[in-house]
């Protein structure tokens, strides 16, 4: 019961969560420090109140670990946020970050030393393929949108390539970080996920202080956004505040959901749940929206997803299931 309730947690938080984050892109751009902050603020006051006891209760791991682990997460956030200012649609950034699987194997090679199947590296060659089809055809999008001037075309071009940079540089960090906290549960267990969660998101806040300029004045954008009615309270808000609210509340529910997943499931079952949602946002993003999307984007995102299942096992795993019944009648 706790794994299927979770499952619809991430399901319906994560995938609102990115109707919510492009409606506030659509209409402020550069929004993505004041949705990070927010987004930050309500988890750790969550976790200052249940988690750590208003300050009273000892940390587990010892603090100097999170501030190496909070550095790394806050770099990450705002970097894939920021990203979005240099011409980087939404679909793009969601397939390009679903490459983390390459980032991880490349980095577990060099780092610790690992070695994989056949069917990893195969997986391998599969993501990256999609990633570069997705990004060649993003890429001849920005020039064609921009023929009218050479020099806005070649700016845009530039800006996009930007872009790609810090995507890339958010993946590499995101895989290293990952690599850290996997060494870290091994030393002092898995149990403390949900203490790291607090503390990744509560340590990072004085970091927003370099960033305040820009979130006050994205707060006054927000506040001078078209009112709408709420009946709860019975007057009106500026559309944009709801907008972030809701940003904020399903993007609390998506991470729980994956929080409760994983100690419910085996990884295999979280990240099969996590693929899926990421191919549904991906749907969402495109129906809705009417993001731009040619049928190579199409092709690129099908490979994609494909290598991350073959990555996954999921293959072996439904042929194992399968073939269950089948030794049961030989058995008898």
């Amino acid at each position: 019961m706790n794994a299927s309730f979770a499952i619809v947690l991430v399901f319906v938080g994560c995938c609102s969560n990115v109707v919510f984050l492009e409606l506030l892109i659509r209409e402020f751009p550069g929004c993505g420090n004041i949705v990070t902050f927010a987004q930050f603020a309500c988890i750790a006051l969550e976790g200052f109140i249940f988690e750590a006891n208003f300050g009273r209760k000892k940390t587990a791991i010892p603090i100097s670990n999170y501030v190496i682990m909070v550095t790394m997460f806050f770099t990450v956030s705002v970097i894939n946020n920021y990203a979005l200012n240099f011409n980087i649609s939404m679909p793009l950034h969601m397939i390009f970050r679903s490459g983390s699987l390459i980032a991880n194997m490349v980095l577990g090679i060099i780092i610790l030393k690992k070695r994989y199947s056949t069917s990893k590296y195969m997986s391998i060659v599969l993501v990256s393929t999609g990633i570069f089809i997705c990004t060649i055809m993003s890429a001849k999008q920005v020039n064609v949108g921009n023929e009218a001037t050479n020099d806005d075309g070649f700016y845009a071009f530039l800006r996009w390539l930007l872009g790609i940079g810090m995507l890339t540089f958010a993946l590499l960090m995101s895989a290293r970080m990952g690599i850290f906290q996997e060494t870290l549960y091994k030393q002092y267990g898995k149990q403390h996920s949900k203490e790291a969660l607090f503390y990744n998101h509560c340590l990072p806040l004085p970091g927003f202080l370099l960033l305040s300029t820009d979130i006050y004045n994205h707060g006054l954008l927000f506040s001078q956004s078209i009112p709408v009615e709420v009946p709860v309270i019975g007057q009106a808000v500026p559309v944009m505040w709801i907008y972030l609210l809701m940003n904020v509340i399903t993007q609390y529910i998506c991470i729980r959901g994956v929080f409760i997943l994983t100690t419910e499931c085996a990884s295999l079952t979280v990240t099969l749940v996590v693929t899926l949602r990421k191919f549904l946002s991906l749907i969402i993003s495109i129906l809705y929206f009417n993001n731009p999307f040619t049928v190579w984007h199409w092709v690129g995102t099908a490979v994609v997803f494909l290598g991350t299942l073959l990555y996954t096992d999921v293959w072996s795993s439904v042929r194992t299931v399968l073939r269950g019944p089948e030794k049961e009648k030989k058995m008898e």
